[in-house]
């Protein structure tokens, strides 16, 4: 497995980006910005977070890439000091409620007005207004009011929260790290910066594009596990095998069906049509009976060439070892830590990834090469502002 600290400069080499530290979907997309080149500082909380995650701060991969500097947003003077870094930042994250970051004065007006061509991204749950814009959530939450909760689960069964996938790192941290990128792009153009205002809710409502344009053609039905993505249709779904594994199927397209039911002796039967949709309880009962007999490995064997839409489920233990992870080198490993690579790749300016960084750094020598001062350094330490 390859070792990915070599520096390297990526697409975005040159851009400085300010976090004003939180948990989960803005530093994730910290991340991203890191990956590809972003030099990001993240100004972290002095007090402990909340988030309810004991560990070592190397193994939470969302700081990778990125010095970090601790600070006391609530003393005065805090907001000089986040101003003076902001005069040299191309962007700015922040994933406070609606109104936190004005009441800090560090909102869109005090830092455009330090910095016209400022990009302000902030990311919230339920948006900067409505009437739950001031309601504390998670994913599980912003997610259900889009539809793509209700939507993902088996017939029968409640809907399932896809970890935290949708919501927090979808429809959040890429949909800022989207809007940040277009916004940077257009201000290299006007010269004026502008505030990104991304939602947890509008971008998981975003991701059911699709779902929502078959809902209206009638295709797609509001009953979970009855649709062609859902687990509802035999042919694109996950069967158990004989040694209590599993393994994925989605033979969409009518010649990958064929493959499929040849490779499962199934060829010739009297079958039903692959889109008949009263069948497809009893083909998926059939095809969970027919998996059932060989172990996941058995099935690699007979299936990974036969041209069905076929792959072994793997746990996170297995995901790193696949030959095609291997030969795409998606994770690597950085200080002892296997984790997955950036992406996506760039053939003339490739991402880089750096060690997690703690608070044990060269604070001042970070701060300097942000235009800091030193004696404003010195008089930041004294007032308590950073530690």
């Amino acid at each position: 497995m390859p070792d990915a600290t070599t520096q390297r400069k990526g697409p975005l080499a040159g851009i400085r980006v300010l976090e004003l530290g939180g948990i989960g979907p803005v530093p994730f997309c910290s991340m991203m910005l890191s990956d590809m080149g972003a030099d990001v500082l993240r100004l972290a909380r002095i007090e402990p977070s909340d988030s309810g995650v004991a560990m070592d701060a190397k193994f939470n991969l969302l700081h990778r890439g990125r010095a970090t500097v601790a600070i006391d947003l609530k003393k005065p003077g805090a907001d000089a000091a986040v101003l003076a870094l902001v005069t040299s930042a191309d962007a700015l994250l922040e994933g406070f409620r609606p109104g936190v970051a004005e009441r800090l004065r560090l909102g869109p007006a005090e830092c455009l007005a330090a910095n016209p061509r400022l990009v302000y991204g902030r990311l919230t749950g339920w948006g900067q207004d409505g009437p739950l814009a001031q309601e504390p959530g998670h994913d599980i939450n912003y997610i259900a009011i889009s539809g793509a909760l209700h939507s993902i689960g088996a017939r029968g069964g409640g809907p399932v929260p896809p970890l935290n996938l949708l919501g927090d790192f979808g429809g959040g941290a890429m949909y800022l790290a989207f809007g940040v990128a277009c916004a940077l792009l257009e201000s290299k153009v006007s010269g004026q910066g502008q505030v990104v205002d991304t939602a947890m809710i509008d971008g998981a409502a975003s991701l059911m594009t699709a779902m929502y344009g078959m809902h209206a053609a009638g295709v797609w039905t509001n009953e979970r596990g009855t649709n062609r993505l859902d687990t509802g249709a035999p042919w694109y779904n996950v069967y158990e095998t004989s040694d209590g594994r599993h393994v994925s199927i989605g033979a969409n397209e009518p010649r990958f069906y064929r493959n499929l039911l040849d490779s499962l002796g199934m060829d010739g039967q009297d079958l039903p049509h692959q889109q008949d949709r009263q069948s497809w309880p009893a083909m998926q009962a059939r095809f969970a009976a027919i998996f059932k007999t060989r172990t996941r490995d058995d099935w690699v064997r007979l299936l990974q060439d036969q041209e069905v839409c076929f792959a072994p489920v793997l746990s996170m233990d297995e995901a790193p070892l696949h030959p095609q992870n291997l030969a795409r080198g998606n994770f690597v490993d950085v200080d002892g830590i296997v984790q997955p690579a950036p992406a996506p790749r760039f053939s003339r300016t490739p991402a880089r990834i750096t060690p997690v960084s703690g608070l044990d750094q060269d604070e001042d020598s970070t701060l300097r090469t942000w235009g800091v001062d030193v004696r404003d350094i010195a008089a930041w330490r004294e007032l308590g502002i950073i530690q």
